[in-house]
């Protein structure tokens, strides 16, 4: 009987201190794309969808789905921010500065960009990789297929979901989410 209450206070006390170690999507800090740091934990109670996005890719033209989306929903319960990332057959080669210009004068761009970083790999972000391994998670294994993935972060910092690179981010299922409260 002895043995069994240690062993259950064992599995107790593993349980807590598990729980404690995860992080959330509050726990990052980002680079911005003019290079100033920002908290992801200024986004509480918001919806945000975040976007590893590429300048050169089949899926651009979503950044005018994208920014049309930040205007009609964003930017007081819901946010966009856009990752720029070069994982996929070099199509985002350009610096944080072409890549910024790139997004401002032809898709008139005015969610959040964050600095190019790594989406997949032995250099993968943190938030990336907390984005795509349930054991960081907690929710889902989704590692990223292509430019333009789209991951679903709800109001309270949890993953709730995750859009193909294909998918529109004027898909129903998006905009059902946001509209979701």
């Amino acid at each position: 009987m002895r043995s069994i209450l240690i062993f259950l206070t064992f599995i107790f006390m593993t349980t807590i201190a598990n729980s404690q170690n995860k992080k959330s999507f509050y726990d990052f800090k980002v680079t911005t794309i003019d290079g100033n740091s920002f908290d992801l934990s200024s986004l509480k109670g918001k919806k945000v969808l975040i976007v590893n996005t590429a300048s050169k890719c089949g899926h651009t033209r979503q950044y005018a789905d994208l920014e049309q989306l930040y205007q009609k929903y964003g930017p007081d319960k819901f946010v966009i921010i856009g990752f720029p990332a070069n994982n996929f057959l070099g199509q985002e080669p350009g610096t944080n500065e072409e890549i910024l210009n790139f997004c401002s004068t032809k898709y008139n761009v005015t969610f959040p960009m964050m600095a190019k970083i790594s989406v997949k790999g032995k250099d993968i972000h943190p938030l990336y990789q907390w984005l795509t391994i349930k054991d960081e998670n907690g929710v889902m294994d989704a590692p990223v297929k292509w430019n333009f993935q789209k991951f679903l972060i709800d109001e309270n910092g949890n993953l709730s979901g995750m859009a193909a690179p294909g998918d529109s981010p004027m898909s129903d299922r998006i905009i059902n989410w946001i509209g979701n409260e």
